[in-house]
């Protein structure tokens, strides 16, 4: 008589603390790459002789490959498991650092900003996607808001130091601290993160076995809406983050120091909704407290584009932005929540593509807005208030009855 095969070992749940620094470290990737280097988006500009609008896709570059880059590294985690792509892409962003900090010319660093977005998205989508394997809903909704208190510090922390940084090296030097944040980073897989997805519950390798997966996630109507509120948001997002720091340097006078501390305190007040978010959700559940939060978010960019039009000073025009960012940090881990939850099995497909959508659409559309309507508040105003209705508008016809109990 033959014996049954041995169970698998179960593995054991990481603890709320150890789950919140080390993926909220990992979650960083993104505000890293983005914000360590905006108080000298300007000087980069005119250190390599190029225009505003080229120096602003140094940023687009990035955020596409971190968008195109979660395609890839979502679907092999599935089928790897989690930590062997991590590692992979961690060290991968910081050889690709280094080789933007010795770009000659702007054409060079374009490609090796891409790429070091590539890179980069393993360490977003991955995160997520264990995040998943270990939680799920109100539980899940608020490892994520706890999540965003540990990788919400990097846009506090990042423009401020960025803006000190200035002060004692230029923008290559920047990037080679970046480079040094990924070695960082690459020591924290190695060490201390477990294997989340165990051998019995990764997929096949092969297209196939690809499609069959995404084809099942974009079955879903739930997902599919939050999908397209998050494209509205990434829009409006990535217009404030490329736009703000020529806006509020070039056109009302802020040094990158002080644009640093402004745009430290926006990051602060995204925290401050991941943690209200976190407080509320288990009386009023994520479907609630994200269309509250995305609602919430329009108001704050009509609130902007009010200020703007009118001609108001640069205090009224950061503080509509705080309170933008105060928004979105409300509404933003209940989406993530709401897409997840029926794809535990295929969570970093899933996450894969909701990211693409959060990153992808805005480094195309932002810079796009910028060359029809100027570098100006006025056009940064516009822009993220057309995105955010999008995002309202979706939430609110789409994502609220695929989400209610029938």
């Amino acid at each position: 008589m033959s014996l049954p095969a041995p169970e698998e070992p179960v593995r054991p749940r990481m603890s709320t603390l150890r789950a919140m620094l080390v993926l909220g470290m990992l979650e960083a990737f993104g505000p890293l790459s983005m914000d360590l280097y905006l108080p000298q988006l300007p000087q980069l500009a005119t250190s390599l002789g190029t225009t505003e609008a080229l120096a602003q896709v140094t940023m687009s570059a990035c955020m596409i490959g971190l968008g195109l880059g979660q395609l890839v590294a979502g679907p092999l985690s599935d089928r790897l498991g989690r930590r062997l792509p991590l590692m992979v892409g961690v060290a991968a962003f910081a050889v690709l650092s280094l080789v933007c900090a010795v770009a000659p010319n702007i054409e060079l660093l374009l490609i090796s900003r891409f790429l070091q977005g590539l890179a980069g998205s393993a360490g977003i989508v991955i995160c997520l996607a264990i995040a998943r394997d270990q939680f799920e809903g109100a539980e899940l909704s608020r490892m994520l808001s706890l999540l965003f208190l540990v990788s919400g510090t990097a846009p506090i922390i990042a423009p401020v130091v960025g803006g000190q940084l200035a002060l004692i090296m230029d923008w290559r030097g920047i990037f080679g601290v970046l480079s040094a944040v990924g070695v960082v980073l690459l020591v924290v897989v190695v060490f201390a993160l477990p294997e989340t997805l165990p051998p019995s519950r990764r997929h096949g390798a092969g297209p196939v076995a690809l499609r069959s997966h995404t084809a099942a996630v974009v079955r879903d109507r739930l997902f599919v809406a939050v999908l397209c509120a998050a494209a509205g948001g990434g829009v409006a997002f990535f217009t404030y983050l490329s736009m703000s720091s020529f806006v509020l340097q070039d056109q009302f006078g802020l040094s990158p120091q002080a644009f640093s501390l402004a745009f430290a305190a926006g990051a602060l007040a995204s925290i401050v909704g991941s943690q209200t978010s976190r407080l509320v959700v288990r009386r009023w559940g994520p479907l609630c407290v994200y269309l509250g939060g995305i609602t919430a978010t329009l108001l704050a960019t009509v609130l902007l584009l009010v200020l703007t039009s009118t001609g108001t000073g640069v205090s009224g025009v950061i503080g509509a932005l705080i309170g933008f960012m105060l928004c979105s940090g409300l509404g933003g881990p209940n989406g993530q929540t709401l897409a997840l939850a029926r794809h535990g099995a295929r969570a970093g497909t899933a996450s894969a593509l909701l990211g693409m959508a959060t990153f992808l659409f805005g480094p195309v559309l932002a810079p796009l807005a910028a060359g029809l309507g100027g570098t100006n508040a006025l056009t940064m105003a516009v822009t993220m208030t057309i995105a955010a209705a999008v995002a309202a508008v979706a939430a609110w016809v789409f994502v609220r009855p695929a989400a209610e109990p029938r």
